[in-house]
């Protein structure tokens, strides 16, 4: 969708648009509520940091909808769409498939929450290595991690809806 269509869009169907990009009602309703945006940089740049961080409970909400790294979303909503096509350039054999398999369950066990990361332009081994360096992080250092990948996700879910 171009960007001056985007600006176009009634509240209700801008919100349809932007909710794939990431469920946390205060991110798109303020997305929705600073348009017109100029340049698609603008718009990328308010969706990243514009926006004050995420809660808990915002966090919570939006990592319900993200399957386990290494693990295909189900369904055929547009944001399981987004999810396979994140990680659809992983390397996934056995071996791979099975620390990764560890790696979510260890995160899981720490932090009571699915392991998030961006996946899009990162290797098998990169996510392994980032699981154990967060393994490490405080509960507080943790959420802010998670908030600022989730952040990243949806930007790159919002970049590839609307175009310049």
């Amino acid at each position: 969708m171009h960007l001056d269509a985007f600006n176009e869009l009634s509240a209700a169907e801008a919100e349809s648009v932007l909710r794939p990009c990431v469920d946390v009602d205060r991110w798109v309703h303020d997305l929705i509520s600073a348009r017109p945006f100029t340049t698609r940089a603008e718009l990328t740049s308010y969706a990243l940091k514009g926006i004050t961080p995420f809660d808990s409970l915002e966090l919570d909400m939006a990592l319900a909808h993200h399957p386990r790294i290494g693990e295909q979303a189900q369904g055929q909503s547009k944001e399981a769409d987004l999810s396979r096509g994140e990680q659809a350039t992983l390397n996934l054999d056995d071996d791979a498939s099975a620390r990764l398999k560890v790696a979510n369950q260890r995160y899981e066990q720490r932090f009571d929450r699915v392991f998030l990361i961006r996946a899009a332009g990162r290797s098998t081994e990169e996510i392994l290595a980032e699981c154990e360096r967060r393994l490490g992080n405080d509960d507080a250092t943790e959420i802010s991690e998670v908030a600022t990948q989730l952040r990243e996700i949806a930007v790159l879910r919002l970049n590839d809806l609307i175009t310049n």
